[in-house]
């Protein structure tokens, strides 16, 4: 080094290029490039000043650069002499660095500041998964050098220059460094040597090189890098972050000891009550609609109110009658494509019809009927890319629908196209629009009857079902379940001829069409229909018509009771003492018993009695499950149950007290429907039978279920052709079970318990949560800003 030494001094160099060959030795010496790359840069750097030192023996630039013991070891020295500017500068020889290094830890010591960590192999063996990279902006730009750690064993150093600073200090095994000196950080005491071109590479167990600043000096890019990293706070372990899958799932089966578990005795099928025998029960919905409309033509059958709530009007048995037949003769002998008949027995037909015209949609409905067609109620379109539309067209396009029925008014308010047709919506099969007001019909011959004449087992109407996924789907529904439904609800409920029903909801699918629409005629009821568009201007609308109809029977949901409490103040001429059931259509939700309970502390001064309440449970595929009985149709008194949050998280049923906040209060909906079997089975995998008290999904065995989701035979087959077991693999019925997608459990009296749907259940870890649960907290905390302002 000193031949190499002289022969630069001899040579006047500018101060420039020595400062340059100087950081060239630094980082040289502290290993941050290679011989071979210390070499290319020094040659470069001297090359306009070859001429000068030819003597130089190029053997001596490849010199090994390890200095000896004593070097390393060497104590700080004093305050150096200043060095002649001709001469070279010896700060960056391997001694006097060393001693440079000495120095900076003595005075880092002094201002007892956290030390750099030492540069150690990537070989060592360290747990990475302890340890949090630093941010984004500090961090490698090869970011995959981590996520692929197999490559960190056979690459040399140099291509991992710009590796993350903070795996320096993964590989350290601490975020400070120690504050010993190079001897005593080895086994033995032994000195550390300055990294060669091969530990350069890491090619040996372990490279080192302390990294402190050396004093007067200055330092390379990267190690300024690297000082910088290791100032920051420590960052929290990296396994919180990220967590490999494998392990992810292990932790997640793993079953916590203290967990609840079901404790009960296996629970057995529960029988409803059977069907009356003896009652002068119509052959089919439609005999008794000829009966009536043709015995009665003057009774009234429906009452249709505008958005003031003023009776616009009122559609007779006689009129439905008539009206009905004109649309099957119609349908069946006015339209012809190429000269055939458009539709034939069995064929699917939409009806799009507003929710603000009931009459216009039982006349479709019913004709359908007599016509021997399946009616497809769906929504209205709005637009022609409407979000749900979609859906709908994939529910139409698998029912084959080639016809929608609907009237001039919303014909009129359709999108168009060019053409002036009504336009083709997204994902919709090719339609043909028949409007069905009076004036577009046919009046049959008086020697013409309809075809459909009994209850067959073919399909009476499909009723479509918009899953979580947002797919829509059509459940079918046969003659013979139509006919055992309204015979079903007609004994719950005691329905008699010429009672009054004030309906608020949808009169197109669910409770409001299997009570409004479908039971109603059997019986010859009045049905008030209230549209929603009145409910919004006038939540007490319902109540008003309940009132001034003196009806027997209301159709509500929880959120009409709960909006009709917020408009009560200051409404004294109100009376509800005519009611003699206020059926609660979504009684199963956990927030529908609080809307329960204040309606009927409001309004029982007002005549409504505490019994006349009867929340009910239903669901497409199963229709009505079960209904509460008032007392005088044979009911027990209705229940409640406060239940432990955390043991219905686990599936298990816990009474605990209403004083705490982790509990949910439900109430019973009812008993299960006449003439039905019900069973609880386990949520996943082989259906057995769940024990008394543990939470399954309520199946169902009746004559009144939906039959199969139209033309999609592998679900249907899981859902409508459930067969429960016992805990010895034994099937508990010769006849399946439909499943009704309820959650819940059989209480004491036999009482049907619903806590959630199998459409909103989170199953986080082994703990299962649903999603009205959120709700019911949300209400319980603050109902009125949080829940029912921000809908």
């Amino acid at each position: 080094m000193a031949d190499r030494g002289c022969a630069l001094e001899a040579v006047p160099l500018p101060a420039e290029v020595r400062e340059s060959l100087a950081e060239l030795e630094l980082e040289l010496s502290e290993g941050d490039i290679t011989q071979k790359g210390y070499e290319k840069k020094r040659a470069k750097l001297l090359a306009r000043y070859i001429p000068l030192i030819q003597g130089v023996d190029p053997s001596l630039q490849a010199e090994n650069r390890i200095p000896g013991p004593s070097q390393t070891t060497a104590a700080a020295p004093k305050q150096q002499k200043p060095r002649p500017t001709n001469s070279r500068d010896e700060r960056f020889r391997s001694d006097v660095h060393t001693e440079a290094v000495q120095a900076a830890l003595a005075k880092y010591k002094e201002r007892k500041m956290p030390m750099p960590s030492k540069r150690r192999s990537v070989l060592v063996h360290s747990s990475v998964e302890t340890y949090t990279p630093p941010d984004t902006s500090s961090a490698s730009e090869d970011e995959g050098s981590l996520r692929r750690p197999g490559r960190l064993t056979s690459t040399p150093l140099q291509s991992h220059s710009n590796v993350e600073p903070w795996l320096d200090r993964v590989i350290q095994g601490s975020s400070t460094s120690s504050s010993a000196s190079s001897t005593s950080s080895h086994p033995g005491g032994r000195p550390a040597a300055a990294p060669s071109a091969a530990a350069a590479t890491l090619t040996g167990p372990v490279a080192h090189a302390h990294i402190g600043v050396p004093v007067n000096s200055r330092v390379s890019s990267k190690i300024q890098q690297l000082l910088n990293t290791l100032k920051r706070p420590k960052r929290p372990p990296l396994k919180e972050f990220f967590v490999d899958d494998f392990e992810e799932l292990l932790e997640v089966q793993q079953p916590d000891p203290n967990q609840p578990k079901p404790e009960g005795s296996q629970t057995a099928v529960l029988k409803g009550e059977p069907l009356a025998v003896g009652t002068a029960w119509p052959p089919s919905l439609l005999a008794a609609l000829q009966r009536w409309g043709t015995t009665q033509p003057k009774a009234p059958c429906l009452t249709a109110l505008d958005t003031a709530g003023k009776a616009i009007y009122t559609l007779t048995y006689g009129k439905l009658w008539s009206r009905s037949l004109k649309l099957a003769y119609t349908l069946l002998n006015k339209l012809t494509s190429k000269n055939e008949p458009l539709l034939k027995p069995g064929d699917r037909v939409a009806l799009v019809f507003p929710n603000s015209d009931p009459v216009m949609f039982m006349v479709g409905f019913y004709g359908c009927l007599l016509a021997e067609l399946v009616p497809v109620p769906i929504e209205v379109p709005l637009t022609r890319k409407d979000a749900g539309s979609q859906q709908v067209g994939f529910l139409l396009g698998s029912c084959g629908v080639a016809l929608a029925l609907t009237t001039d008014a919303c014909q009129k308010g359709l999108p168009k196209a060019q053409t002036g047709e009504v336009a083709a919506f997204k994902g919709w099969p090719p339609l043909a629009w028949l409007v069905i007001d009076g004036k577009h019909l046919t009046k049959p011959p008086k020697d013409w009857h309809p075809p459909a004449r009994d209850a067959g087992a073919g399909t009476a109407y499909i009723e479509y079902k918009t899953s979580k996924e947002g797919s829509t789907v059509g459940v079918t529904v046969s003659h013979a379940s139509l006919l055992a439904q309204c015979r079903a609800l007609t004994q719950a409920c005691g329905y008699s001829e010429a009672e009054t029903l004030t309906n608020v909801l949808d009169f197109k699918r669910d409770a409001g069409l299997w009570h409004g629409v479908l039971t109603s005629v059997m019986n010859r009821m009045h049905v008030v229909s209230i549209p929603y568009a009145l409910m919004k201007v006038n939540p007490l609308s319902w109540i008003q018509k309940v009132c001034s109809y003196k009806a027997r029977a209301a159709l509500v949901k929880s959120r009409d009771m709960h909006w009709s409490l917020l408009a009560q103040r200051g409404q004294r001429d109100v009376s509800l003492s005519s009611l003699r059931m206020l059926i609660v259509a979504d009684g199963a939700n956990p927030w529908s018993i609080s809307s329960c309970d204040a309606f009927l502390n409001v309004f029982q001064s007002r005549g409504l009695r505490p019994e006349v309440i009867c929340p009910c449970a239903s669901s497409p595929e199963a229709l009505t499950v079960a209904i509460r009985r008032p007392p005088d149709l044979g009911g027990p008194p209705p229940r409640k149950a406060v239940l432990s949050m955390s043991g219905l998280s686990f599936g298990v049923i816990r009474v605990d007290t209403e004083e705490k906040l982790s509990v949910l209060t439900v109430q019973d909906v009812g008993q299960v429907l006449p003439g039905a079997d019900v069973c609880v089975v386990k949520v996943e995998g082989t259906p057995y039978l769940c024990k008394t008290d543990e939470v399954g999904e309520i199946c169902v065995n009746s004559s009144a279920t939906g039959t199969a989701y139209y033309g999609l035979l592998g679900i249907t087959k899981s859902v409508f052709e459930t067969v429960p077991v016992t805990a010895g693999g034994a099937p508990v019925s010769d006849r399946p079970f439909t499943r009704t997608g309820l959650l819940g459990f059989i209480g004491p009296d036999n009482l049907v318990f619903v806590v959630g749907k199998l459409d909103g259940l989170m199953v986080v870890g082994v703990r299962r949560h649903n999603a009205d649960d959120i709700v019911a907290t949300a209400l319980a905390v603050e109902p009125m800003k949080f829940v029912y302002r921000g809908r």
